[in-house]
């Protein structure tokens, strides 16, 4: 999962710069520091995409089942218990694979570490909470953050997951990571929030527009 682009991602954010591919994967166009990715069915290799090449995928016809387009939709969760699906840490992301499997991971000063989440648990989990139900096999995934009395749990578009994977690195120092991870992460998660308020307003816009 963390080949190709997002592992860009997150080498980027772990440098402290953004994901600045020169041109998209499909199209060859150039594309700029903010862009969109697809991630190929049969590899689960992502791929950076220019907005024109984006636009083609975003009802999932173009791709003919070659191709999903990484959502932006953030949504923030409640009723999910990280605990029930074995999590072993504070701070950690779950993904749908292609196949149905569910991957969890977790970021540390190596990367993302990987393990196997139980088919039941899972199960439980999304029937219990319908936007969860919902998420995007490979695209989307569950984020969740416990650690230091947090109560974080979110939707969101998976290479936001890799971009957090990245500032953890870049920030962590010592064998417990130090203040200044707690600090990156507390900052991304407020970058969630003003991200998922400024989508609402947009939304509100456009209903408005079309009224």
């Amino acid at each position: 999962m963390t080949a190709g682009a997002f592992a860009r991602l997150v080498e980027r954010a772990s440098a402290g710069g953004r994901d600045t591919a020169d041109a998209c994967t499909l199209c060859a166009a150039p594309v700029g520091d903010v862009h969109a990715h697809l991630v190929e069915e049969r590899s689960g290799k992502p791929l950076c995409a220019c907005r024109a090449c984006a636009l083609l995928f975003e009802q999932g016809a173009a791709g003919q089942g070659s191709y999903r387009l990484v959502p932006d939709r953030r949504i923030r969760l409640t009723g999910v218990r990280a605990a029930d699906l074995g999590v072993p840490v504070g701070l950690a992301f779950f993904v749908v694979e292609p196949d149905g499997a569910v991957t969890a991971r977790y970021p540390s000063p190596a990367g993302a570490t990987a393990w196997s989440v139980d088919q039941d648990a899972w199960a439980a989990a999304t029937a219990g909470c319908a936007e969860l139900a919902s998420i995007r096999p490979a695209t989307e995934a569950l984020l969740v953050n416990t650690a230091k009395g947090a109560a974080e749990q979110w939707l969101v578009p998976v290479d936001d997951c890799f971009r957090l994977v990245g500032a953890v690195r870049r920030a962590w120092t010592g064998l417990s990571g130090g203040d200044r991870v707690q600090a990156e992460i507390e900052a991304f998660f407020a970058g969630l929030a003003e991200r998922r308020a400024g989508g609402d307003r947009a939304a509100q816009q456009n209903r408005k527009g079309e009224g």
